[in-house]
């Protein structure tokens, strides 16, 4: 196994994406005896496949790094759904990567495959389900900085982060970064029982709750213990420059426009940013412009940034929910 000797990358060229098999028998099946499967890949990619545990670090250029880690993601789910692995099959899948759009985010989705979207995650298949939906998705995997905005319970976090989760089993980003502004509700953070994480988790728990849909308890502990994932209030983000992670702020109404400003530029090299918020729930004290209202005024002109507005035809869980917020817009003089 080896690179190409007769055209080996420059050496600025070559970079590693890190890519995790949480199932270890799978993964023997998916190296192959004696790793003839990574020697195929390696041999047709002019890439260098290494195996440090449950992780396969893939070494090359960008484009093969890219298209080894597709075809070993769709190997390792040929294999998951109880199927076998031949040489063919190997293959297969690298001709078919070959011949779709160069190795990217996009090549992760179906987009708009037969009217649908799907978003892989190790648990299970996310489904966008309203035309809003498939747009705010579409954006994320195609912008490097986007806004999701609308009200509770239209998906905007939850599909942020299961595109976060796909983008990062795939090997396109090497980390994940979930925040929020910690944003006192009657009880001083000062108050509340336990060291800083104990206060600051409550707030997070939705975050969590996210992740535990998209990979397994025991892996999000794991990943999160290697700190690549982080679930942190976005007061820890100062002095940060983000490179190759994958980045959701969420209630970005509850940010100043000092916190907004600081989170947007930590953006880095190979990142990707989501910010939602909802601007009818404001918990900022009075007087005190929402970031995220000022960074939608001051955004709005610059192409490379993608809006998306969700409204009550977008919610996703109790119908009533939907009515709920139709009646509070009704009855709120500044929507009227």
């Amino acid at each position: 196994m080896g690179l190409d000797a007769l055209n080996p990358p420059k050496p600025e060229d070559i970079h590693e994406t890190l890519l995790e098999f949480p199932d270890n028998r799978l993964l023997i099946d998916l190296c192959g005896e004696f790793d003839r499967n990574l020697a195929q890949i390696e041999h047709q990619l002019n890439v260098h496949i290494l195996r440090r545990g449950n992780h396969l670090a893939i070494v090359g250029d960008g484009t093969a790094r890219g298209q080894a880690a597709a075809v070993l993601q769709a190997l390792y789910q040929r294999l998951e759904q109880g199927k076998q692995i031949e040489a063919g099959d190997i293959d297969g899948e690298i001709r078919m990567d070959q011949h779709d759009e160069p190795a990217g985010p996009d090549a992760q989705m179906e987009l708009f495959k037969g009217g649908r979207v799907e978003i892989k995650t190790r648990k299970k298949l996310v489904e966008p389900r309203t035309d809003a939906q498939k747009a705010y998705v579409k954006s994320l995997f195609k912008k490097e900085l986007a806004f999701g905005i609308g009200p509770a319970g239209t998906g905007k976090t939850y599909l942020a982060v299961a595109v976060g989760v796909n983008m990062f089993i795939s090997g396109h980003v090497d980390r994940i970064l979930l925040s929020r502004p910690a944003v006192e509700a009657g009880e001083k953070l000062g108050y509340l029982p336990g060291d800083m994480k104990d206060k600051v988790d409550p707030y997070m728990q939705p975050l969590y709750d996210a992740l535990n849909d998209f990979l397994p308890a025991k892996q999000v502990e794991k990943l999160i213990f290697e700190k690549r994932i982080e679930i942190a209030p976005l007061a820890f983000m100062r002095g940060r420059t983000l490179s190759n992670a994958f980045v959701v702020l969420d209630e970005a109404q509850n940010a100043t426009t000092m916190q907004m400003k600081m989170f947007l530029t930590r953006l880095g090299e190979g990142s990707r940013m989501v910010i939602t918020g909802d601007r009818s729930q404001v918990d900022l004290p009075r007087g005190v412009n929402s970031g995220l209202r000022d960074a939608e005024s001051l955004l709005k002109g610059i192409d490379e940034i993608a809006f998306n507005y969700f409204t009550a035809k977008d919610v996703v869980r109790h119908p009533l929910v939907g009515k709920i917020i139709d009646a509070y817009d009704a009855a709120d003089p500044a929507k009227g």
